[in-house]
């Protein structure tokens, strides 16, 4: 998601973004907000209802926010990492940089946000209460937020993951089943119920009501649908990975180029010939870095020939290299979090392998295909039984 954002600020070492579909939403909010005021309070003028709607808008975005960073405050007291906080079209996500250790963890991370909607809600109607008619405008925009706030709070509360209703009602199947695995399976399958419910229960209105409402309300349930989905993919793979270290799956045949030839002779003799696009670079012998089709591509085609490639190399001391016995998960977050695709295996400075995501992603085919051969017998079996 951050990929495709515009970073605003950082908070405590969070990036803070906007994805591009925010900017859809906040317009759409700020047109619908003004005709909202227009309607209510038609004495007020032309630039007061647009000032009073742009300025809702922003604060219900800051409400959002700081639901995203009451997760992210709790996570980083827990000792866990959060790599970005994103604003999007359907609200906000924080990117928490590993799964919580133990259920409490999780309860406490999830119910943090509704917490401090629930806070903001009531902030906002004393403000509203405050004001009162003798500052009508003020009145106004908080009144509309501490409802909205409110409905965020009780909207989050449905058990449907990954919403975080869906994740208290995770935590509390954790507690009692002890396995995280199996609380994400049944928690996500919930979420998944959620997200039809609410497509179903979208198209409908769009036919007997408000079309837009309906419609608002379908891709709510098809983007809970998508991430309840995506998380039971996500918990595949780490049941799959999880087991596993880095000599388990690393591979021990690394392509090794000399750093002085040059650019032009690596793509035609190496890249364009093999369809390799990570490369060990040596120089007298020794490993000294890695280099890349992406350090390739940053170099202008025509200046090939005359840059060797121990000039544009990744150098080794600036690599993240893992030792043989540390597992595939933490790899997988070491990769994630640094944005790279190949992490060297090393014991005593002496290379012993190379792990890429392409090599990951060859490691999780094979057990999917085991996986769906054993159902298969396992059904055979189970029909021949009398």
């Amino acid at each position: 998601m951050i990929g495709q954002s515009v970073k605003v600020t950082t908070i405590r070492g969070i990036d803070v973004g906007v994805h591009y579909s925010w900017f859809i939403i906040l317009f759409l909010l700020t047109f619908s907000l003004t005709a909202r005021f227009a309607s209510e309070h038609p004495h007020w003028t032309l630039a007061e209802h647009y000032a009073v709607g742009v300025a809702t808008s922003l604060l219900y975005f800051l409400s959002i926010l700081l639901h995203e960073l009451a997760h992210s405050f709790v996570a980083l007291a827990k000792g866990i990492p959060v790599r970005a906080i994103t604003l999007f079209v359907f609200g906000g996500v924080a990117q928490i940089g590993r799964e919580p250790d133990r259920p409490l963890t999780e309860f406490q991370i999830a119910v943090a946000g509704p917490v401090a909607s629930a806070l903001l809600s009531f902030g906002f109607w004393i403000i509203a209460s405050v004001a009162g008619d003798q500052f009508e405008r003020v009145g106004a925009l908080a009144g509309w937020l501490s409802s909205i706030n409110l409905v965020l709070a009780l909207f989050n509360l449905v058990p449907g993951f990954p919403l975080d209703g869906g994740r208290i009602f995770r935590a509390a199947l954790w507690q009692m089943s002890g396995s995280l695995s199996t609380a994400t399976r049944i928690a996500a399958g919930t979420g998944q119920a959620v997200g039809y419910a609410f497509i179903f229960f979208g198209i409908w209105t769009g036919f007997t009501g408000t079309w837009f409402s309906g419609l608002w309300m379908a891709f709510i349930g098809w983007f809970l649908l998508n991430a309840a989905q995506e998380s039971v993919v996500q918990v595949s793979i780490r049941s799959v990975l999880s087991g596993l270290k880095a000599e388990d799956v690393m591979s021990r045949e690394s392509p090794v180029v000399s750093g002085d030839r040059s650019l032009a002779d690596l793509v035609e003799r190496e890249i364009l010939r093999t369809g390799r696009r990570c490369f060990l670079v040596s120089f007298d012998s020794r490993i000294e870095g890695l280099v890349t089709m992406h350090e390739v591509k940053g170099v202008p085609r025509d200046q090939w020939n005359r840059t060797t490639i121990r000039e544009v190399m990744t150098p080794l001391a600036m690599m993240q290299v893992v030792a043989p016995d540390t597992p595939v998960l933490t790899i997988l977050q070491v990769m994630e979090r640094e944005d790279i695709n190949q992490v060297p295996v090393m014991k005593s400075g002496d290379l012993l392998g190379m792990i890429t995501r392409d090599r990951l992603l060859q490691v999780l085919s094979a057990h999917v295909e085991i996986g769906e051969r054993d159902q298969v017998r396992g059904g055979r079996a189970s029909v021949s039984e009398p």
